[in-house]
C-alpha cells in the first residue's frame, strides 16, 4: 500500500515538474489575459513576459481557479458567444501546477509568438472622434464615483453609424461606461448646470439606447462594426451621453474619454429591435437573501436572437434567461450564478438563435439583501427599492432581436414600446415612494401616462408638479394640456392661463389655449391666441394649422389656405402632413 502511494506521488511530482512558463502557460496566457494585461490596455499589469507573469503566478493560480479572471461571468452551459474565452479545468490545473512549482520559465525555444494587437484603434482609424469638453479631475475620495458627460457629436446631416469604440482615458479609475444617444437639450442642460465638467446624477429618460442597438463599454470590450445593413441613425443636433463608472486610486486622476465612430454611406436596411424585460417595482426588505423578480414576453412574429445584455446592481446574484419554443423546447440564452456589478457585458451570438412566433422568453433574478452578501453597499442591510443610482437596485435583461420584415418588426416594436412604457411608468411611482417631492419624477410619470391615454392619472401627477413649483409657467401648461386631453376644458382654460400669467410670450400655450377655446365655440377668443402664438413662433406648424382652421370657420379661406401653404414648407410628421394637406385641399374646393 505505501509502494503504491509513494509511486503515485513521485508520478503526480514529475508531471507537475514538467510545467513551465514558455512551453505550458505562455500559450494560454497569451490567448486569454494579454489582450487586456499589456502596455496601454485596461488591465493593471501586464502579462507580456516571463518576469511579468512570474511576479504574479500565484494570484494569477487564485484568480483563474476561482474563475474570477478572465471576467467572464456567464456560465459554460449558455451557448458561444462573440469573444468567449473560458479556462478550461485542464488549462487552470496548468497554471496552478506552475504557479505552485516555483514558476518555472523553461527552455526560451519553446516561447510562442506574442500576439500583435493594434496600437491605438483596434477597429482601425474612426470617421470622427468625440471627447467632454474638458477633463475631470477624480478626487482621492473613498468611494466610487459615477459622472456623466454630455458629448456634442459635430455631424451637419443624418449620419449611419456601424459602431463605436471607447477609449476610457484614464483605465486606472474607469471602470465601465454606460452609453447613450440623446437627441434633446435635456443632458447638455443637467451638465451645464454643474461647474465641473460632467454632472452627478440621473440620466433623463431621453437619453437613450440609438434604434435597436446597446452602447456601453467594460474593459476588454471592443463590440465588432454591425453589418452596414444594420447600422444606426445619428441626427444632427444629438449629444453622446457617457456615464463613468469610476474608482478612485487613492490620488488626484485626470479621466478624458474618447469615442471613436465609424460611419457608413449605405442607408441601412434592417433595424431591429430591443426587448426589456425586468421589474421596476422592486422592493427588497432588509435580510431578504432570496428576493427574486419575473418577468417575460410572448413574440408576436418570428425573429432571431442576435444578442442579450443582463444589467442589475450589488444585490443580485442569480441571473437567468430562457426562451421557451412553441414545441415547449427551452433553450437557456443567459445564466449568471455569481453576478458581480463590476463586470457587465454585451453579450453577442456568434450564430443568431432563430426564435418562432410564439416563443416565450422569460427572465428570473435572485438578489440577496443580508448581511452576508460581501457585495452588499449597506451594511447593515436596509431596505431598498428600484432606481437609478448603485445604491438602489436594478433588474433588466435586455434582448436585440431581427423580425424578418418591416411589418413584422413595426408590429413587434409597438407591442414591446407599450410593455416597456407601462414598466417605466411603474419604476417612476416606486421612485416617488423615495422621493414623493421631486417635481421632475412627477413631471416625467405624468407624460408617460399621457402617451398611454391615463389621462387622469397624468392629471394627478401634474397637479403634484404644479404645487411644488407653482412659479413655472411650464408646470401648468403640462397640467392644462393634461386636462384638455380629458375633456375638462374648462379646467384647462384656466390652466393655460396660469402658465400665461407666469410667461406671457409662451407661444405653445396661446396655441393649446387658442385649440381649446375652438372646441368651447369661442372663435374669436380662438383666433386672438392662435395669431399670438403664430407671432411668437412663426414656424410652428400646428400653430398655422390651428390658425387655419379658425380662419375657414370664418369663411376666410384664401387666408386659410395661405396658413396651411406656410405649414407644407415646414418639416411636419406623416400624420400631420396628411391633415394640413386634406384641410387645404377642402379649403380650396369650398372657396
Amino acid at each position: 500500500m505505501r509502494a503504491v502511494f509513494l509511486a503515485s506521488f513521485v508520478l503526480m511530482t514529475s508531471v507537475a515538474s514538467a510545467q513551465t512558463f514558455t512551453k505550458d502557460v505562455a500559450p494560454i496566457i497569451f490567448d486569454a489575459c494579454v489582450s487586456c494585461h499589456r502596455a496601454g490596455g485596461p488591465g493593471p499589469f501586464s502579462l507580456t513576459t516571463y518576469d511579468e507573469v512570474r511576479r504574479h503566478a500565484t494570484q494569477i493560480a487564485e484568480v483563474t481557479r476561482t474563475r474570477f479572471m478572465p471576467p467572464w461571468k456567464v456560465t459554460p452551459d449558455v451557448g458561444h458567444f462573440v469573444g468567449q474565452r473560458l479556462l478550461t479545468d485542464r488549462e487552470i490545473s496548468v497554471i496552478h501546477q506552475w504557479a505552485m512549482n516555483n514558476a518555472p520559465q523553461g527552455d526560451p525555444r519553446d516561447l510562442p509568438p506574442l500576439p500583435k494587437h493594434t496600437e491605438g484603434w483596434l477597429l482601425g482609424k474612426p470617421d470622427m472622434i468625440v471627447k467632454p469638453e474638458a477633463v475631470f479631475t477624480l478626487p482621492a475620495q473613498q468611494t466610487d464615483a459615477f459622472r456623466i458627460f454630455a458629448i456634442r457629436v459635430p455631424v451637419s446631416k443624418r449620419t449611419f453609424v456601424t459602431g463605436i469604440e471607447f477609449h476610457p482615458g484614464n483605465a486606472r479609475v474607469v471602470h465601465h461606461a454606460n452609453i447613450r444617444i440623446d437627441r434633446t437639450a435635456a443632458t447638455r442642460k443637467f451638465d451645464e448646470r454643474d461647474p465641473l465638467p460632467g454632472y452627478d446624477g440621473l440620466m433623463p429618460r431621453s437619453a437613450e439606447y440609438p434604434e435597436g442597438h446597446f452602447l456601453g463599454w467594460t474593459p476588454g470590450q471592443i463590440a465588432p462594426l454591425v453589418q452596414p445593413e444594420l447600422a444606426w441613425t445619428l441626427d444632427p443636433g444629438s449629444d453622446l451621453v457617457v456615464q463613468l463608472h469610476m474608482q478612485p486610486s487613492g490620488a488626484a486622476e485626470e479621466v478624458l474619454p474618447e469615442i471613436g465612430f465609424y460611419f457608413t454611406a449605405r442607408e441601412p436596411q434592417r433595424t431591429p429591435t430591443i426587448l426589456r424585460l425586468g421589474s421596476q417595482g422592486i422592493d427588497i426588505p432588509p435580510g431578504e437573501s432570496n428576493y427574486v423578480i419575473r418577468d417575460s414576453y410572448v413574440l408576436p412574429v418570428d425573429a432571431q436572437l442576435l444578442a442579450i445584455q443582463p444589467h442589475a446592481h450589488y444585490r443580485a446574484k442569480e441571473i437567468r434567461g430562457t426562451a421557451t419554443l412553441p414545441d415547449g423546447t427551452t433553450k437557456l440564452v443567459m445564466h449568471i450564478n455569481d453576478w458581480d456589478f463590476r463586470w457587465q457585458h454585451v453579450y453577442r451570438e456568434v450564430t443568431p438563435i432563430p426564435l418562432p412566433k410564439g416563443t416565450r422568453l422569460s427572465m428570473q433574478y435572485t438578489y440577496d439583501n443580508s448581511a452576508s452578501n460581501i457585495r452588499n453597499p449597506e451594511v447593515p442591510p436596509a431596505r431598498v427599492f428600484w432606481g437609478q443610482r448603485s445604491r438602489d437596485e436594478m433588474g433588466d435583461l435586455w434582448f436585440q432581436l431581427l423580425a424578418s420584415n418591416e411589418s413584422d418588426r413595426a408590429r413587434m416594436g409597438a407591442e414591446i414600446n407599450a410593455k416597456m412604457t407601462s414598466e417605466d411608468i411603474v419604476g417612476y411611482e416606486t421612485m416617488l415612494k423615495v422621493t414623493p417631492n421631486d417635481a421632475e419624477l412627477h413631471d416625467d410619470v405624468a407624460l408617460l401616462y399621457l402617451g398611454m391615454g391615463f389621462a387622469a392619472n397624468a392629471i394627478r401627477h401634474f397637479q403634484a408638479s404644479a404645487s411644488l413649483k407653482p412659479e413655472s409657467a411650464a408646470a401648468h401648461f403640462n397640467l392644462g394640456t393634461a386636462l384638455a386631453q380629458a375633456g375638462r376644458f374648462d379646467d384647462s382654460i384656466k390652466s393655460f392661463r396660469e402658465a400665461l400669467a407666469r410667461r406671457p410670450d409662451y407661444a405653445l400655450a396661446h396655441g393649446n389655449l387658442g385649440r381649446v377655446l375652438l372646441v368651447k365655440g369661442d372663435v374669436p377668443g380662438a383666433l386672438a391666441e392662435f395669431q399670438e402664438a403664430v407671432r411668437l413662433d412663426p414656424n410652428n406648424p400646428q400653430s398655422l394649422l390651428g390658425l387655419a382652421e379658425v380662419l375657414a370657420q370664418r369663411g376666410e379661406y384664401d387666408r386659410a389656405i395661405e396658413m396651411l401653404e406656410r405649414a407644407m414648407k415646414l418639416p411636419l410628421s406623416e400624420g400631420l402632413a396628411k391633415e394640413v394637406f386634406s384641410k387645404r385641399a377642402d379649403y380650396i374646393k369650398r372657396r
